[in-house]
Formats: structure tokens, C-alpha cells, sequence
């Protein structure tokens, strides 16, 4: 288990001092926390994202992400970039059997269902509120667990290839108890959602969620304010799911990240 680095970067202008605190690897799904003056415009990519009162930024690497990241700090008028490398990962190949035909392959009938599961969860983690609590470090939900499905793992679902893997699967016994990752406030809080089943989706700030999917039994409701460690629900085996499972994801906006990379599980 390998703690979150700390990267320190600091550049002396005439009469100024501009720096900034970057905290998590540059590896592709991670995400990224950094500090700086409240009073400085940070741009990430050439895209301005917000800086909280108390300088707190964030933004996340995707899952394929090839090139180089470019970080733009302006303070007074002054102006610093930088660029940072993006490392890649190493994905799994996991092969799942056993699955319901109408899961693997959902009829037609379905997709509006499904459509309509998915406009949810997408206005959910388009949240941007200038909550700060994604600056804290995240605990991990199940204490005691076997980890069986890692992010970024190419899914093949009895035998047909699908969609890669963009959470993190802890196994349990149903209804062992889910502790909150992290302060938050709910914006979703769904019990039956066709492919995740009992569904909770926390906002933390600035277009930082978490997801937890496949519960049985889910004790928060929307918009409810939430406390690290608070026990959310249980686990359950609810929507496309073999087994009793607790699957977490993380996300900066629409950008799907590996929760492992906040949980100093890397």
C-alpha cells in the first residue's frame, strides 16, 4: 500500500511569490488535489477551474489519457505554467460468467429505463458546488474486505467484451455495513436502478463525487449532509451483479477515476 505524494512546486518571481501543493500521482484515472494562493485563477488544460476560499483546486486524469497536463497559475497578473506528465497504467482483463442474458444484453424495452438511469447519474456528478471536502483524505468504505474488480479492467461478460471496468469492487456479506468514504451531501439516492441496483451519489466539491452501487439497503436520502464514517446502507447483489458486492466509483465531473488512486490503494 503506497501513501498519496506530495509534490511541492514553488517558483520565485520578482516581488512575488507564487506556489502551489499538487497532492496524488500523475498516473492516467487519478485525481488530483493541489493548494495555492485563494487569490490566484488556476487553469488546468487551458480550462479555468474553480479555487475555493481557502486556495483548494481539483481535477482528475482520465483512464486513456496520453499527453502531458498543463498547469497555469495567474496571480496579479502574472502568469506561471507548468506541465506535468501523465504515467500510464497496466489494466486486468476480467472475465464475469453467469450473468442474466437480459443483463449482458438488455432488450429493447429497456433502454428507456436505462436512458433515464443514466440522465441521472450524469446530472448527479455534473454537481459543482464549492463544497471543499474532497480536500480531505478519503477512508475506505469496508474495513476487512477481499478487492475483486479493480478500475480499468476490460470486462468480458459471459464472453462478450463490454465496457471497462471504472470502479472498485469490495466483496461481503449482504448487509454488512457501508461507511461514507468522505463528508458529503447526497444528490442521488435511487433503490432500484437497472444495471447498478441500490444507488448513492455523494457530492464532495468542485465536481468531485463517489458512487456506491449494488446495496441492499440504503439509509440516506437526497440532498441529506453526510459525515465520514457515517454508516449509508448495506451491501447488497441489486442490479447487474453475481454476488453480494459492495462497487464504488469516483468521478470529477464526467471524468470516471480509479477510487484506488484516494484511497492509497495504488
Amino acid at each position: 500500500m503506497k501513501r498519496l505524494s506530495y509534490i511541492i512546486i514553488i517558483f520565485f518571481i520578482p516581488n512575488l511569490l507564487c506556489a502551489f501543493e499538487l497532492r496524488g500521482t500523475f498516473n492516467q484515472g487519478n485525481l488530483i488535489i493541489g493548494k495555492t494562493d485563494p487569490n490566484s485563477k488556476v487553469f488546468i488544460d487551458n480550462n479555468k477551474i474553480k479555487v475555493s476560499e481557502l486556495g483548494f483546486f481539483a481535477f482528475g486524469l482520465s483512464k486513456d489519457r496520453e499527453n502531458d497536463v498543463s498547469i497555469e497559475i495567474i496571480k496579479n497578473g502574472i502568469s506561471e505554467k507548468r506541465i506535468k506528465k501523465v504515467y500510464k497504467k497496466k489494466y486486468q482483463i476480467q472475465k464475469i460468467d453467469g450473468l442474466p442474458k437480459k443483463q449482458v444484453t438488455p432488450p429493447k424495452e429497456l433502454y428507456e429505463r436505462i436512458k433515464n438511469d443514466n440522465r441521472l447519474i450524469g446530472n448527479a456528478r455534473a454537481t459543482n458546488t464549492n463544497l471543499t471536502f474532497f480536500s480531505k483524505k478519503f477512508q475506505i468504505p469496508i474495513e476487512g474486505t477481499i478487492i475483486t474488480g479493480v478500475y480499468g479492467s476490460q470486462r468480458i461478460l459471459n464472453g462478450i467484451p463490454k465496457s471497462p471496468h471504472y470502479g472498485l469492487d469490495f466483496a461481503a456479506k449482504e448487509g454488512t455495513e457501508i461507511k461514507a468514504m468522505l463528508d458529503g451531501v447526497v444528490t442521488l439516492s435511487e433503490d432500484d436502478l437497472y444495471y447498478t441496483g441500490g444507488t448513492i451519489i455523494f457530492d464532495h466539491g468542485h465536481g468531485v463525487s463517489t458512487l456506491y452501487m449494488h446495496m441492499k439497503d440504503i439509509f440516506v436520502k437526497k440532498n441529506q449532509k453526510i459525515k465520514q464514517g457515517d454508516i449509508i446502507g448495506t451491501v447488497g447483489k441489486t442490479g447487474r451483479s453475481t454476488g453480494a458486492h459492495l462497487d464504488i466509483r469516483l468521478n470529477w465531473f464526467n471524468i470516471k477515476l480509479d477510487p484506488a488512486s484516494v484511497l492509497a490503494l495504488e
